[in-house]
C-alpha cells in the first residue's frame, strides 16, 4: 500500500543511528553527504521498527524557513 501525504518537504535517505531513550528516540538519517537528527517518541521508532541501514523519508515541516547568501565585500 503506497502512503500518500500532503508535506513537499520529503528528504529520502537511511537511518544511521537509532538511540532508544525511556520516552523518546534520537534517530540520525544521512541524506546525501547531510544528517538529519530527528527526535521522535519511542513507541514511533518501535512501531516503524527503526534500524541501522533502513531507508526512509524524512518529512521537513517548519513554520520558518531562512534563505541566507554570503556576498563577497559585504
Amino acid at each position: 500500500m503506497a502512503i500518500q501525504i500532503s508535506g513537499r518537504n520529503q528528504l529520502r535517505g537511511r537511518v544511521t543511528e537509532v538511540q532508544l531513550g525511556d520516552i523518546l528516540a534520537s534517530v540520525t538519517v544521512q541524506v546525501g553527504d547531510n544528517l538529519i537528527d530527528a527526535v521522535i517518541t519511542r513507541r514511533s521508532a518501535e512501531r516503524l521498527q527503526l534500524k541501522v541501514g533502513d531507508e526512509v523519508a524524512t518529512l521537513i515541516k517548519a513554520t520558518e524557513v531562512m534563505v541566507v547568501k554570503e556576498f563577497e565585500g559585504s
